[in-house]
């Protein structure tokens, strides 16, 4: 069955859905977007996914021409078009078709795209044994020149950190921000796991880190309360990264990653452990069971 794509209203099929090379999107990476997931045909998290698209947008100016019901309505439509049982969805909007200048408000109104297909971030094994990753020499971008809590089209920071974790053999990049502390992944945030005041507690970087506050890592951290693992948010070092007891990573895509290799320092043991297999477990049952939609 061939793909199907919603653009602007109505479904087009996947080859045939174009944008204009006029859209501030393309020509600037001027819009937001959300990568979502489906499990059991439930849109999981789609309430908060949708609130943190218009809070993106509200951010940056950019009206949303659709309602948060519609926006719903439409990726119930994508998802059923394209037979998607459990998989992802990317939710796209652009500032929309304007003039060859940076005005924004050239463009009359934004664009709205939705694509519904299956994803795999990473392989099977790296899951079942863990993942090594490096800290990467690209800077996460200064809070005060882009907010890391607007979910832009301009992943450009990103890419290029993502590209030197490939150069160097692995699969993600831990990035630090202007004053040296972690602030996340190039595409997922980061927990690690160390005794702190005397108890084994999940420890993540702030917000004002540089950190995209993450839909899973928010239920992450409220799957570990709820099994009375303490969760503490603070600035972390690389030095704190190389002694943790356990290291972890977690995305929309991603789900939960166990890390067990940074910089070529062995993490813990070098096995996943105990507490990211109960965090893992956690997750999995979760959106296994009737995955919460709010």
């Amino acid at each position: 069955m061939a793909k199907q794509v919603w653009l602007n209203g109505e479904l087009v099929p996947a080859e045939k859905a174009a944008i204009s090379v006029y859209d501030h999107g393309l020509l600037y990476g001027d819009g937001v977007f959300e990568g979502i997931r489906v499990y059991g045909k439930r849109i999981f998290k789609c309430a908060t996914h949708l609130h943190r698209l218009e809070e993106s947008a509200r951010s940056i100016r950019l009206v949303i021409p659709y309602s948060a019901a519609e926006i719903t309505g439409a990726m119930r439509q994508t998802i059923d078009a394209n037979c998607i049982t459990n998989g992802y969805i990317r939710l796209c909007v652009t500032r929309g078709v304007g003039t060859l200048g940076l005005n924004p408000f050239t463009c009359q109104k934004a664009g709205v795209f939705i694509i519904a297909d299956t994803i795999t971030l990473y392989p099977k094994e790296m899951y079942d044994n863990g993942m090594a990753v490096i800290t990467s020499s690209v800077m996460r971008n200064h809070p005060a020149a882009l907010s890391p809590r607007i979910k832009s089209m301009n992943y450009l920071n990103n890419i290029l950190a993502k590209m030197e974790a490939l150069d160097a053999g692995v699969m993600e990049a831990v990035m630090l921000n202007h004053l040296g502390y972690v602030a996340e992944c190039t595409g997922d945030n980061i927990f690690m796991v160390r005794k702190w005041d005397g108890r084994t507690t999940l420890i993540t970087p702030p917000l004002h880190a540089g950190v995209l506050e993450g839909v899973t890592m928010n239920t992450v951290i409220d799957l570990a309360r709820s099994t009375s693992i303490p969760v503490v948010h603070m600035d972390l070092s690389k030095h704190d990264l190389y002694t943790a007891d356990e290291m972890f990573l977690t995305g929309t895509a991603a789900e939960v990653v166990p890390v067990t290799k940074v910089d070529g320092r062995v993490i813990g043991d070098g096995k996943p452990g105990p507490i990211t297999g109960r965090l893992r477990e956690a997750f999995h049952k979760l959106v296994a069971n009737h995955a919460p939609e709010d």
